[in-house]
């Protein structure tokens, strides 16, 4: 697994608290664990079981998607297109709620279900404080839920522990200030009041909440072959929203100018989302590899089942094994396996950012290269799936193998690396 997912997965569970959703709701909840009688103990021992509750209920989301689909499912789930669509609609749909077009208000009639219980439940009870958990994650889900999608759509690479590794630790970060700030009730005075920062911070994240949308959209454009959210696509409208965030973010600015309330906090964030914007656009047309971001985009290559070569890269032979193995007996050369998916953001990765090294393209030049992708919408995708399985044991995306014009596996390379030292040693130990 890797550390990035985790960081991701951490950061993203401490970012959820800073929703509109979350942040004005923390001193009520600290509230629900104030004891009359200073039992501190039992006040610690409840914040805990709260804690818990809210880790529980986001873990079982995450087992429930394992179980559902099954490690070698979670791929094609990722990728499936409607699964996308559908993720891309409910995004718009709660970035309009952050905007106040409308209210979004599915879940309170079982959040209000599960409210009743914890409070008919015994004072101080265990199962009290563990309902408030499941019931404050439930309420919170117009927020959350954008987060969430995303983490679980990441995790779907082919391991079915992924999915549950990485709600466990989102709901942990998610949870860990509600119990040290009940822990030290007092520090809650000191967090800063909702007010405007909170309805600023409402519609930026609305308007991430769009980029994730046109993200997912793209995903299904990958899979069914619209050649509509291309590379170009994606590129400009993310870097339209981020000048949409310093456009807003500079409203009133003459009026707050002239009353000296222009912060240099305002400023310079004005400024962080105008050079956003232009870093963003400075990726279109290919002018440069925006390698922080490069998993996230479209791949530049087109995916066909023809042989591409990208700037001067080696040649990939795209879906058709059979092919390359004969051009290996043709050649001499051994055969570099890339078992790839549309949706994989650790693939991605690794072809911008490790595949493209002039020293690892030197590497790969002298293999024939075949690019397999195991999570599309077809027969070919799930024989290039069994193969994996029933060749290497798993369906875990990305995974690299060299083998002979026979078929014979030389050597495996499991996973993202951003080392190019250790994937160059792998290739040249395989070529003996």
């Amino acid at each position: 697994m890797s550390a990035g997912f985790f960081w991701l997965a951490a950061s993203t569970g401490l970012l959820s608290l800073l929703t509109p959703c979350v942040f004005p709701m923390v001193p009520v909840t600290i509230a629900y664990f104030s004891t009359p009688d200073h039992d501190n103990s039992r006040g610690l021992r409840r914040a805990l079981l709260f804690a818990l509750g809210i880790v529980a209920t986001f873990t079982i989301l995450g087992l429930a998607l394992a179980a559902i689909f099954g490690a070698a499912g979670l791929n094609r789930f990722a990728a499936d297109p409607w699964v996308n669509l559908v993720l891309a609609a409910l995004f718009l749909a709660f970035a309009a709620n952050l905007f106040g077009w409308f209210e979004i208000g599915i879940t309170w009639r079982v959040s209000n279900a599960a409210d009743r219980v914890a409070r008919d439940a015994t004072p101080g009870s265990s199962f009290g404080a563990l309902v408030m958990g499941a019931t404050f994650t439930l309420t919170s889900v117009t927020c959350t839920a954008p987060f969430v999608g995303t983490l679980l759509v990441l995790a779907s690479q082919g391991s079915w522990t992924m999915p549950i590794a990485g709600m466990l630790v989102y709901s942990a970060a998610f949870a860990l200030p509600f119990f040290l700030l009940a822990a030290a009730p007092g520090l809650v005075s000191h967090l800063p009041r909702a007010g405007e920062w909170m309805r600023t911070l409402r519609v930026l994240i609305g308007l991430l909440e769009v980029a994730a949308a046109i993200k997912f959209a793209s995903n299904a454009d990958l899979v069914l072959g619209w050649g509509i959210f291309t590379r170009n696509v994606l590129l400009l409208a993310w870097s339209g929203l981020a000048v949409a965030g310093a456009a807003y973010l500079a409203r009133n600015v003459r009026a707050r100018i002239q009353t000296r309330e222009l912060g240099l906090q305002t400023i310079a964030s004005i400024a962080v989302a105008l050079l956003l914007a232009a870093w963003l656009a400075s990726g279109v047309n290919e002018r440069r590899r925006l390698r922080q971001i490069e998993a996230f985009l479209p791949p530049i290559s087109p995916l066909s089942a023809q042989a591409s070569s990208v700037r001067g890269e080696p040649v990939w032979m795209l879906n058709d094994h059979a092919g390359a193995l004969a051009s290996a007996r043709s050649t001499g050369r051994l055969v570099f396996v890339d078992f790839t998916g549309y949706t994989c953001t650790n693939c991605r990765w690794m072809e911008a950012n490790i595949f493209t090294r002039p020293d690892v393209s030197a590497e790969l030049g002298q293999f024939v290269l075949s690019r397999l992708y195991t999570d599309g919408e077809g027969e070919i995708y799930e024989r290039q799936q069994a193969f994996q399985e029933k060749t290497f044991g798993t369906v875990a995306l990305p995974l690299y193998a060299v083998v002979d014009a026979d078929g014979n596996v030389r050597a495996t390379f499991s996973g993202l690396s951003r080392d190019p030292a250790d994937f160059i040693a792998f290739l040249r130990r395989a070529r003996g």
